[in-house]
Formats: structure tokens, C-alpha cells, sequence
């Protein structure tokens, strides 16, 4: 494929990037975000709407997924909106599958497209590591996941791998394992937040965060943070 259809190709990529975020964000009444009784409304909504047809909802929940990962959008947001609409178990199941087949699919597109603009941008950066993952990129790469990525933002974390070439059958493994603890974490936090949600007559912080369908999702989380720092101090710190 000759220079100038690749930045074609790129240059389209990076528009439909922009357009799809412009078209999503339109939806959202800004001026009402502080307003519960705009959340009250959007999950009787939901609720409704999900319970119409639940296997439709997860499909186009499954390709928006797709989508929105693919374009470089950033994954917290997907897994509470997957708890609140799935719940806790469904929610995960769709939003571990959807985001891993999403990552892949821009990891591939990444790898094919930009693949120099990648390794000039974060090659020097992460040096260190790299030698590591080419050691064993399955076992090496799980457990860059389960450490939440190290700290890199999502969509620069899909791509890093594009520096080693690694396997896309072991790209799609290791992050559907490790994405599974911490994905239920945030989709149970976006169950109890729908249950709040449904059963209060107005927002208070305190009480929410009293809910134990909060705060034992906030302190499993907590423990997989510390989980993720031991993992980087041992696995990738103390090895190079």
C-alpha cells in the first residue's frame, strides 16, 4: 500500500475519530448534569428501554463498545454505563468482551497505519519494559493489565504493544484476563449507583457513599490499586 493511501486512510481514521465524539457528546444535556432529577429520569429511560429487548441493547451496546474503543476513547466511562444498563455480571461479561475485541481492533489499526508515529512517541518512553515483554509478551502483557496499565492512559496503553509486535492472539488473551478484576469492580460500582439512583429522592455524597453497594466495590478497588503497584514493583521495577 503506497505512503499517500496509508495518510488517506489516517487522515479519514482521525475524522470519523472526531465525528463520532461530537455526535455522542451532542446527546448529553450539559446544563442539566447537576440535576438528579435528570439522572432519575435517564434511568427510568434506560431501564425501559433495556427491558424492551435485552439482547438488541447488548448488541448495539457490544458495537458502540467496538467503536468507541477502537477510536481511542477511554474505558471507565463504558464500564459503569455497562453496570448500570447490565448489571454487575452481564455488565462485565459484555464490557470484558466488547473492550478486549475493541483494543484489538486498535492495536491493529495502529499497527498498520501508524505504526512508526507509535514507537517514535513511546519507544524511549517505556525502553525499559520492552525487553521484558518480548521475553514472554503473553505473561508479561497479562500482567500489565492486571496492574491497570501502569498508570499509562487507556488508549496509549492498547497501542503500546505495537513497539514489540506482538501476537494478536496473545494480545486478546491477556487482556480479556486481565481486564476481568477490575472491569467488575467498576461495573458493580455502576449497579450500586443505578440501585442509588432509583431509590433516592435526592443526592447526597455522604449517603451514597455509605451505600454497600458502594463502598465495597471503592475498597476492592482500593486493594486492587495496591495489588497493581506490587505487581509494577516486582514484575517490571525490580527486573530491570
Amino acid at each position: 500500500m503506497s505512503k499517500s493511501l496509508k495518510l488517506f486512510l489516517g487522515i479519514s481514521y482521525i475524522m470519523i475519530l472526531l465525528i463520532f465524539l461530537y455526535l455522542i457528546f451532542s446527546y448529553v444535556e450539559v446544563s442539566r448534569l447537576d440535576d438528579f432529577l435528570y439522572y432519575k429520569e435517564l434511568q427510568i429511560y434506560l431501564e425501559k428501554m433495556i427491558g424492551k429487548n435485552l439482547y438488541m441493547n447488548l448488541a448495539i451496546f457490544f458495537l458502540f463498545c467496538l467503536i468507541w474503543v477502537s477510536l481511542l476513547g477511554f474505558g471507565s466511562p463504558l464500564l459503569l454505563i455497562s453496570g448500570i444498563l447490565f448489571g454487575k455480571w452481564m455488565g462485565t461479561f459484555i464490557s470484558v468482551l466488547s473492550i478486549s475485541i475493541g483494543a484489538l481492533i486498535l492495536y491493529s489499526i495502529a499497527s498498520f497505519f501508524f505504526k512508526d508515529l507509535v514507537s517514535h512517541l513511546l519507544e524511549k518512553r517505556f525502553l525499559k519494559y520492552i525487553h521484558l515483554f518480548r521475553k514472554n509478551e503473553f505473561n508479561y502483557f497479562l500482567a500489565f493489565r492486571l496492574a491497570g496499565g501502569l498508570g499509562i492512559p487507556f488508549g496509549p496503553q492498547n497501542v503500546l504493544p505495537v513497539i514489540f509486535n506482538m501476537k494478536k492472539s496473545n494480545y486478546f488473551f491477556a487482556s480479556f484476563l486481565g481486564f476481568i478484576p477490575m472491569f467488575f469492580i467498576w461495573n458493580t460500582i455502576g449497579s450500586g449507583l443505578n440501585q442509588y439512583i432509583k431509590q433516592a429522592d435526592s443526592f447526597s455524597f455522604i449517603n451514597l457513599l455509605l451505600n454497600r453497594d458502594i463502598y465495597l466495590p471503592i475498597i476492592l478497588f482500593l486493594i486492587v490499586i495496591l495489588g497493581s503497584f506490587m505487581i509494577k514493583k516486582r514484575i517490571f521495577d525490580d527486573r530491570n
